[in-house]
């Protein structure tokens, strides 16, 4: 009866691996807590860099079209002016110098993402086009470019000002088509009749 283990002894025994398993899951728990607080975390850190980022492109998009709106005046004002340049004066050194001013303006425009929008000719878009008022011309059509219009890196920057051809160039057409033919039809019996009398 010596080798005989106590009953109290079994229990601690056979409690102890319970004991064990618990705290291990308490463990293993706490353990995935600390990894889930972790990667949200860092889901959070990526976030805000990308915010971040995204808010400093913007303010430097915005930045960069304020600038290059501020230089259009610019260029278009050396353009009326090379536009108005008398003929006799065309060949001068001065005016060689001007347009070498506003070649350098539109390079440094073109190098931000700058572009001219095609206007004149053009089927009127409201989202590139801003209309001031309807001339004779095709209908819908551009008909003239009162003030250039640009955009920067594929978005408007300004709209081009123009005028919309209202189709009353065509219309006036048709009516002149319309009476020529009553013209020619009035005529016509005049020439049988004659035609009549010489046979």
């Amino acid at each position: 009866m010596e080798n005989e283990i106590p009953e109290d002894a079994e229990q601690e025994t056979a409690e102890e691996p319970v004991i064990q398993d618990d705290a291990l899951a308490a463990e293993k728990k706490r353990a995935e807590e600390y990894l889930a607080n972790w990667q949200r975390a860092q889901a959070d850190f990526i976030n805000y860099k990308r915010r971040m980022e995204k808010e400093r492109q913007e303010f430097n998009d915005y930045a960069n079209a304020r600038l290059c709106n501020s230089i259009l005046p610019v260029v278009d004002d050396l353009e009326r002016a090379i536009a108005a340049i008398p003929e006799e004066y065309i060949k001068s050194e001065w005016v060689e110098g001007v347009r070498l001013v506003e070649k350098k303006f539109k390079t440094i425009l073109e190098g931000q993402g700058v572009k001219p929008i095609c206007a004149l000719g053009m089927e009127f878009d409201p989202n590139l086009h801003e209309a001031i008022r309807h001339e004779t011309g095709k209908e819908g059509m551009v008909v003239a470019e009162h003030q250039k219009g640009y955009t920067l890196n594929e978005k408007l920057l300004r709209p081009s000002r123009v005028s919309v051809g209202s189709g009353e160039a065509e219309k006036h057409h048709k009516t002149h088509t319309k009476e020529q033919v009553k013209e020619e039809e009035q005529v016509k019996p005049e020439e049988k009749q004659a035609e009549t009398g010489n046979e």
